[in-house]
């Protein structure tokens, strides 16, 4: 007998077909030789033809929007690959590549639909066996699907969020103000950016040890990430530092926001002991806050940037455990800062007043 027949009437793609039936669709099929690491098709390649795996073994990798790999599938003797693309008439969705030195039968596009025409109850056949198959084949990936699923989502949010304070990092906070000005198309947006340091942050680091200041980042980042709006991007920049990104909010409803923040932080308290049986000591935490809105204070990141620091200096200066919101120097317009800094700059002026 045809070794390709001998081989196909095993796969479950031709379940059913008779030997004419096995020996029709042999006639059609190529055997193509893949070494160990050699590409069968690369994503984006237009699909002519569909494979079959004879004997080795196929990874199929997809490539994400961020250039990242990962493998998809794998396909091993029996399984076929690449159908989709030739039913569709789309370009590849994923790469192929040779786990091992593998041997392949090739079924050209152009044949698949000649079968389908000319031989429709192989066509149909076959069209009914892949629906089959590749049920069970998504009920078998169902699991390692969600397990990708799973990491993309905890990728995506370690980028994004801040360990410690389990708020968003500066580069997500950075990112959503860029964003919100690049969406207003050369109009400054209506936005308001709060600047928060923790008062006496150094002494308690200083007193108490560095785990007790990583315990006050973490109490305070839990209880700002419930005190801000749906929307709001509340963030945790480094050390005390943290902002707080205020879309479509005015200096008004910015300033509240501020004194809401600033009220639920005098409500959190940490208890530390110097050692065991020690008596517990006390640590309230109090916080100061700077605003500045667009457009009023600012038109640009940079600005508002520079401009809530700014705030936030001045209630450091006039006494912590406050808001301030920045207030345009006579003679001033919003468009004469410096327009360089970025939210990395502008916060280490702060420290100088902790």
């Amino acid at each position: 007998m045809n070794p390709v027949v001998e081989f196909i009437k095993t796969v479950p793609l031709f379940h059913g077909m008779s030997g004419l039936e096995l020996n029709a669709v042999a006639a059609f099929m190529e055997t193509r030789r893949a070494e160990a690491g050699a590409q069968v098709f690369k994503q984006g390649d237009p699909g002519t033809e569909m494979f079959i795996v004879r004997s080795g073994r196929v990874a199929s990798v997809a490539r994400d929007k961020d250039g990242g790999e990962r493998e998809v599938y794998e396909f091993g003797p029996g399984r076929f690959f690449g159908e989709m693309s030739v039913i569709e008439g789309e370009p590849r969705s994923a790469t192929c590549l040779a786990v091992e030195d593998t041997e392949l039968l090739v079924l050209e596009g152009i044949d698949f639909y000649r079968l389908v025409w000319e031989h429709p109850v192989i066509g149909v056949g076959m069209l009914s066996s892949m629906v089959k198959v590749m049920a069970g084949w998504l009920d078998e990936a169902s699991g390692f699907l969600n397990d990708i699923v799973r990491w993309g989502e905890t990728a995506r949010r370690r980028s994004v969020t801040d360990d410690l304070s389990g708020l968003f990092n500066r580069r997500f906070l950075e990112e959503a103000i860029q964003a919100r000005f690049a969406r207003s198309h050369g109009s400054p947006p209506r936005c308001s950016l709060l600047m928060l340091d923790i008062d006496h942050f150094h002494d308690i680091n200083n007193t108490h040890g560095r785990e007790a200041g990583d315990a006050v980042i973490s109490t305070a980042g839990a209880a700002f990430g419930r005190l801000v709006r749906d929307g709001d991007v509340a963030s945790h920049l480094a050390g005390d530092e943290f902002a707080f990104f205020m879309p479509e909010a005015g200096p008004e409803e910015a300033a509240a926001a501020a004194e809401r923040i600033r009220k639920g932080a005098e409500s959190l308290y940490l208890e530390f002991r110097a050692g065991r049986g020690a008596a517990p000591t006390r640590v309230d935490l109090r916080v100061s806050l700077g605003v500045a809105s667009c457009p009023r204070d600012a038109l640009t990141p940079a600005e508002l940037y520079e401009r809530a620091d700014k705030a936030l200096f001045q209630a450091k200066e006039h006494g912590r455990n406050r808001v301030e919101c920045w207030a345009r120097p006579d003679g001033e317009s919003p468009a004469e800062g410096s327009g360089q800094n970025t939210v990395q700059d502008t916060t280490k002026r702060a420290k100088r007043a902790t």
